[in-house]
């Protein structure tokens, strides 16, 4: 059916890259492509032999000029976006001047400022427009299933939805005593921020860590969780309606904290570059350096994930409330996949965006946010392809 160009060889790449090889009946041909070409090549090495044809290719994806070369090279239809945010929109504009479809999992930051939001995408809108092309923007669990289960609430079982709550639980243990479960710059980077939450159609900001609650997950029990500011509230603010309130909170243990505000004390969370025997380094950088690299947490890590959105709101002038979630099993994911359940959870969903596009199901000219895509199918194929979810109508509310 279709030709996806793949950039990235991180671990999200890798679930991407396996599960398009495992849904070869609509990616028959994939390009993977990355900075470093051997980690393409090993990726390649591992699935090579099925029905999906692979190729790898050598890539700066900061750089337009290269990007446009290899697009007209390979002829894809999609660019799947699993490289780094700071990327997203030089890979935009390498699909607008080569008239493909584009999709990634996270929203766009400046590499200077820790400040993730949807606005230099979102201006993009008129020119895929234009060019009768569709970007897709953050389609991986959060954001991107979070908002597939927003629109799916909505659809069937709201007519207006009031408060949203986002919970993501991680109760996986790798046993190291602290390494992050994905790019450590930008985990460190949104942890150490402010929070922020959106009430009555305004931000309201808190300092970081400052909010927590403790919630009693499904399938993984009682965890401290703390809120957090996510690039999804901007969006789903903007496209549920009737939204008063919406949050997002994510689970650190006391381990995770008290290192990180060790670091944060001594200055090694700092995007700010010194000058270290006559070489400028950013010390967020070095610290990355010397971190386990997150994808060599797969083999050791065990527990489970669960991640999921509580919402209150009325339909036909009643009180409803609704709780739809997945938990994941990081030993399971690492069988099938070779991978953690974070790298997991995010790749799955990258591959069933790109799939809807390529069917013709979510192909629309512009850019969008996935809430604004018929979520039904995408629901559907969560099921089939690794991330079944579960729901209730009876959940227990964060305070």
């Amino acid at each position: 059916m279709g030709r996806a160009l793949i950039i990235g060889a991180g671990g999200v790449a890798s679930v991407v890259v396996h599960k398009c090889c495992q849904n070869s009946e609509v990616f028959e041909e994939i390009c993977i492509a990355s900075r470093t070409k051997s980690k393409c090549d090993a990726l390649k090495a591992k699935l090579d032999g099925g029905k999906t044809k692979i190729q790898t290719a050598q890539v700066d994806a900061d750089n337009v000029e290269e990007l446009v070369a290899l697009i007209n090279e390979f002829k894809p239809e999609i660019v799947i976006n699993v490289a780094l945010p700071y990327q997203d929109l030089t890979i935009m504009d390498a699909c607008l001047e080569t008239g493909v479809h584009y999709l990634d999992t996270a929203n766009y930051e400046p590499l200077d400022t820790a400040k993730f939001e949807y606005k230099w995408q979102w201006a993009y809108r008129e020119r895929f427009e234009k060019a009768g092309l569709t970007a897709i923007l953050g389609c991986g669990f959060d954001p991107g299933v979070t908002g597939v289960f927003s629109a799916y609430a909505l659809k069937h079982y709201f007519d207006e939805i009031h408060y949203i709550d986002i919970l993501d639980a991680n109760a996986g243990d790798h046993g190291y005593p602290f390494a992050t479960n994905f790019n450590p710059e930008i985990n460190i980077r949104e942890v150490t921020a402010k929070g922020s939450y959106i009430q009555n159609g305004k931000w309201v900001e808190t300092e970081p860590m400052e909010i927590k609650r403790v919630y009693d997950f499904p399938e993984i029990g009682e965890k401290d969780m703390y809120l957090l500011h996510h690039e999804e509230l901007e969006s789903l603010a903007l496209n549920m309606p009737g939204i008063k309130r919406i949050r997002f909170f994510m689970t650190f243990s006391e381990r995770y904290l008290t290192h990180l505000n060790v670091l944060q004390n001594v200055g090694m969370t700092s995007i700010e570059p010194i000058e270290f025997e006559g070489k400028q380094i950013v010390p967020l950088q070095f610290l990355k350096a010397v971190l386990p690299d997150p994808a060599s947490l797969g083999p050791r890590t065990k527990g489970k994930t669960n991640i999921g959105c509580i919402y209150q709101g009325v339909k036909d002038g009643k009180p409803v409330s609704y709780y739809v979630y997945n938990v994941c099993d990081h030993e399971e994911c690492y069988k099938e996949v070779g991978s953690q359940a974070i790298s997991y959870t995010t790749g799955v969903p990258a591959m069933i965006g790109a799939m809807m596009l390529l069917k013709g199901e979510w192909k629309k000219p512009g850019v969008y946010n996935v809430e604004e895509f018929n979520p039904d199918p995408f629901m559907e194929a969560l099921n089939k392809w690794g991330l079944p979810w579960k729901e209730t109508f009876a959940p227990k509310f964060v305070d």
